[in-house]
C-alpha cells in the first residue's frame, strides 16, 4: 500500500503528526505547525474536517453536555466542536503549503459533505476516527473513493472492526490500516494494551498502527517494537500556547525526539537474518578453540593439561576436544599455539 509517496510496512514507520485543534484557530500557527512538523522528522500532517452543524445538533441540554472523565467535561459539544475545528477555507491552501515544502497531508472527514471537500483538494488518504467507526454509511462513502483508509479501533469491539472492514472491501477497497487506539484524553499507559496490535494483525492480515493519546513516548516506541507501521501523535508548536488538545500533544522537541527514538527502533528491528556477514566471521575470532596449553613432544598423550578449550578462534572448534583427548602426539607442540587439525590428520 502506498500513501502518496510512501510504502506502508516497508521497514519505515509512517509518522503522523496530528494537528487537531492545536492551530487556536489562527491561520499562521496551523502553517507554521505543518513546517514544524517536517522539520521534526513527521512524514505526514493530519487535519480534521468537520463544522459544528456536521458534527452535532446546537443544543444546550444533558445529552449533549460531555461526561466522561475528560478533560472537556461539562462543556457543551456544539460549542466544543465550534472552538476546535478548522476552518475549511484554510484546508486547500494548507495541503498547497504541504506539498510545495514535501510532507503529506490528509484529513480526517466526518460526513459526506467533508469527503467530497477533501476529494476536491485530492488528499490521498482518509482517517476515519475512533468514534465513526460505527458509522457505515461514512466508511461506504469513503472507501468508494479508492484510497487508502486509516481507522481507529479506540472505542471498537471486535464487530465494529469486522463490519468496518467488510464495508471497505464491498466497496472493492482493501487499502485498510487498523490503528490500535485508546479513546482517553490523556489515556493512561495502563489502558494502551499494546499486544493487540499481534493479535489486530493476525485476526484482519492489515497493516497495524497505533494512534497514541498517552503522555510522554514510551507508548509510541512500544508499538513500533511491537509491528506498528504507522503511529498518529498529537502535535503543538508550544504547549505555553494552550489548546484543547494541549495536554496530551507533543511540542516540537519531544516530537524530534519520537521520532529519532522510532527510527532507532527501526534500525534495532532490522531484519530476520542468520547471514554470516564479513563483521560477524570477524567476531568469530573472539570464541573458543583448541589451543596446546603445555608444550608437547611427539608421542606424547594429549590431556586436558596440555589441550584446552579458551580464546580466541584459531584453531579446531570445541566439539572436537574429545577426538583429540587421549590420542598420542604424532609431532611437537609448542605452548599457545592453536590445533588446526586432528592427531594423525595433518
Amino acid at each position: 500500500m502506498q500513501i502518496d509517496n510512501f510504502k506502508i510496512n516497508q521497514g519505515k514507520t509512517f509518522i503522523i503528526a496530528e494537528v487537531s485543534a492545536n492551530h487556536n484557530q489562527n491561520y499562521e500557527i496551523a502553517k507554521e505547525m505543518i513546517k514544524a512538523a517536517k522539520d521534526a522528522g513527521a512524514d505526514a500532517v493530519k487535519l480534521q474536517t468537520y463544522t459544528a452543524d456536521t458534527m452535532t445538533l446546537d443544543v444546550d441540554n444533558e445529552y449533549f453536555t460531555i461526561k466522561q472523565d475528560t478533560i472537556w467535561d461539562g462543556r457543551n459539544l456544539y460549542d466544543l466542536y465550534k472552538e476546535a475545528y478548522t476552518p475549511w477555507e484554510w484546508q486547500p491552501k494548507l495541503k498547497n503549503y504541504a506539498d510545495e515544502i514535501g510532507i503529506i497531508l490528509f484529513s480526517t472527514p466526518f460526513d459526506k459533505t467533508s469527503v467530497d471537500f477533501l476529494e476536491n483538494m485530492n488528499v490521498s488518504a482518509y482517517k476515519i476516527a475512533s468514534f465513526e467507526i460505527t458509522d457505515l454509511p461514512l466508511i461506504k462513502y469513503v472507501a468508494q473513493k479508492q484510497k487508502p483508509i486509516i481507522i481507529s479501533t479506540g472505542i471498537a469491539s471486535l464487530e465494529d472492526i469486522q463490519e468496518a472492514i467488510k464495508v471497505c472491501k464491498m466497496q472493492g477497497n482493501e487499502d485498510i490500516i487498523l490503528l490500535k487506539c485508546t479513546s482517553a484524553y490523556p489515556a493512561q499507559l495502563e489502558d494502551a494494551n499494546l499486544l493487540t496490535i499481534n493479535d489486530l494483525k493476525e485476526k484482519f492480515k492489515l497493516d497495524i498502527g497505533f494512534s497514541d493519546h498517552t503522555l510522554g513516548i514510551t507508548a509510541p516506541i512500544t508499538a513500533v517494537a511491537l509491528g506498528a507501521c504507522v503511529i498518529e501523535k498529537h502535535f503543538i508548536l508550544d504547549k505555553s500556547m494552550g489548546g484543547l488538545d494541549s495536554e496530551f500533544s507533543l511540542d516540537i522537541n519531544e516530537f524530534k525526539e519520537m521520532v529519532k527514538a522510532v527510527r532507532d527502533t527501526e534500525k534495532l528491528l532490522g531484519k530476520i537474518s542468520y547471514e554470516m556477514t564479513e563483521k560477524k566471521l570477524k567476531s568469530r575470532e573472539f570464541s573458543r578453540s583448541l589451543f596446546i596449553a603445555k608444550d608437547i613432544k611427539k608421542g606424547e598423550i594429549f590431556t586436558e593439561k596440555n589441550v584446552r578449550i579458551v580464546r580466541p578462534a584459531f584453531g579446531l572448534a570445541p566439539k572436537y576436544i574429545d577426538k583429540v583427548l587421549g590420542k598420542t602426539a604424532d609431532k611437537d607442540y609448542i605452548k599457545g599455539t592453536p590445533l588446526k587439525s586432528l592427531p594423525n590428520e595433518e
